[in-house]
């Protein structure tokens, strides 16, 4: 009894760990690019793809793997994940679940060559069930992916059977080259959104990464001219400060000089007065002396004494001459002087 119980507790155990979700979120948006990966599937000759009855998909049962041809492409379905290339045998890249077209979601069961072990127990000739699978996030944000109405189904796009001269040593690699051929063989425009983003045009890609590259260094020499437009106006800023500390400098010394000046003529202007006082000084003192010369003269005096004296007079009255001439003399020299000032 205790076995039995056991049994069934690992049972249920395992049951569980089939529906867990992956490890990892799915991305949110196309998962598509130029970098691929090896999957493990090597074919080195076309398969033959049939398609499914009532759905615009083709599926390869000669192949033992999980393969199918939607829109244009070649989606693979292994190891829980979902891989997409424009020719057979790859390179591939992996699709987000969230990127997945619904025709792909839809095909039953049964046309799934390796099925995952999960899908046992489930209906033959339904989808499967990704939202058990992918949780309940998935489901909401691809709800009704699994209702849809059988004849509005779109036509199946056009396989390509150019690549039947593509096997072996001929297959291209390059996946520039693999545009190229298939830009000249196979005209179909793509309705999926992921489809669109695979096969857009390599010219669109090279002009889309041109603009791109374009408006980057515009960005850069918009940046470069903001640096130099603030380095110009912190050098006319630099220049005017400059500027005004010389024109200040200028006008403190224009001051310095003015007050110099002025201080130099108030110094000569009090000479001059002082000049003038002495000046007008002597010339009062000159009628005084004078006088008393006269004085002297007209007193009477021994013969003796006046003999004595009479040089003396003379001598008083050349001074005095002398003294009047040097007067002028002076007073006109400082005269012319101040003409010319």
């Amino acid at each position: 009894m205790k076995k039995s119980y056991l049994m069934i507790a690992i049972s249920m155990i395992l049951v569980q760990g089939c529906y867990t979700a992956p490890p990892y979120e799915p991305s949110s948006r196309v998962a598509v690019g130029y970098s691929g990966v090896n999957i493990g599937i090597h074919y080195s000759t076309y398969p033959d793809l049939v398609r499914i009855p009532g759905y615009p998909v083709y599926y390869a049962p000669r192949v033992d793997s999980n393969f199918f041809f939607y829109d244009g492409l070649y989606w693979v379905f292994r190891s829980d994940n979902w891989y997409v290339s424009g020719w057979y045998n790859g390179p591939w890249d992996r699709v987000g679940y969230y990127d997945v077209p619904v025709y792909i979601l839809r095909v039953p069961v049964r046309y799934y060559r390796q099925p995952p072990p999960y899908f046992r127990g489930w209906h033959a000739d339904a989808p499967p069930r990704w939202g058990d699978r992918w949780g309940r996030d998935w489901e909401q944000r691809r709800s009704g992916w699994d209702r849809w109405d059988h004849r509005a189904a779109p036509a199946p796009a056009p396989l390509p059977t150019y690549q039947r001269n593509y096997s072996g040593d001929r297959y291209p690699r390059a996946v520039e080259q693999q545009h190229t051929i298939r830009s000249e063989y196979y005209r179909y425009q793509p309705r999926e959104p992921v489809t669109q983003q695979y096969f857009r045009p390599r010219v669109q890609q090279d002009q889309q990464r041109q603009q791109e590259q374009r408006q980057q260094e515009q960005r850069e020499q918009e940046r470069r001219q903001q640096e130099q437009r603030q380095l110009e106006q912190q050098q006319r800023q630099q220049e005017q400060q400059r500027q005004q500390e010389q024109q200040r400098q200028l006008e403190q010394q224009r001051r310095q000089d003015q007050q110099r000046q002025l201080e130099q003529r108030q110094q000569e202007q009090q000479r001059r007065q002082d000049q003038q006082r002495q000046l007008e000084q002597q010339r009062r003192q000159e009628p005084q002396q004078q006088r008393d010369l006269e004085r002297q003269r007209s007193q009477p005096e021994s013969r003796g004494k006046a003999k004595d004296d009479k040089a003396a007079p003379q001598g008083q009255v050349q001074k005095y001459k002398g003294s009047q001439q040097e007067y002028e003399r002076r007073r006109k020299e400082y005269e012319e002087r101040y003409q010319n000032r």
